[in-house]
């Protein structure tokens, strides 16, 4: 019996995880239409981009508040894993930093109409704000502190203002395409190197 049940939950362990990479493919999907048409863009049009039936949608997401609460807690978890593997991968702790904001850039650009969506009544979105936070100042701060205990950076400097610098220089420029909010992140960050 028990070798049955060790067995049952052995063949149950793929499903969960070709359910995580379903999900996962279904938010990445979501995330491409949201930035092509914004965050009221048809159901039909993320299935199609996913492959998968709108019924599919509607399974793991019953209403849109969900599917838009989870391509952001997708996109968040995306950028908070990202920090630690660029530390490893990249040549300098200050290139690592320097990557890692172009990343959280793309992911401010490219919210189109979640900012308003986000400031609506729905309870759902309440604690959006708060595991933002949770999850990249942390992230922002290691890099940060690598980079210091580099010398490659300046060292008076917080995540979460630094964060709250590049997130100002980021707003309006999904409605201005006059607006190269990438370059002033990229002299922002560039400014914060050490000259001698």
């Amino acid at each position: 019996m028990k070798d049955g049940d060790e067995a049952a939950e052995h063949a149950a362990r793929p499903k969960r995880a070709d359910a995580r990479r379903n999900q996962e493919t279904l938010l990445d999907a979501a995330a491409a239409v949201f930035v092509e048409a914004g965050v009221e863009a048809p159901v039909r049009d993320i299935a199609a981009r996913a492959g998968v039936g709108t019924a599919t949608i509607y399974r793991h997401f019953p209403t849109r508040a969900d599917l838009i609460i989870g391509v952001y807690r997708h996109q968040v978890e995306a950028c908070a894993e990202a920090g630690p593997a660029l530390l490893a991968s990249s040549p300098t702790p200050y290139a690592a930093l320097a990557r890692w904001i172009d990343l959280f850039v793309d992911f401010l650009v490219t919210k189109h109409g979640l900012a308003a969506v986000l400031q609506s009544d729905n309870a759902g979105f309440e604690a959006l704000h708060a595991y933002f936070l949770d999850r990249l100042v942390p992230v922002c701060t290691r890099l940060l502190d690598a980079a210091t205990a580099a010398g490659e950076i300046r060292t008076d400097l917080e995540a979460i203002a630094f964060l709250r610098g590049v997130g100002n220089l980021c707003i309006g420029a999904e409605n201005d395409p006059r607006y190269d909010a990438r370059r002033l992140v990229a002299l922002l960050v560039a400014g914060l190197r050490r000259t001698g």
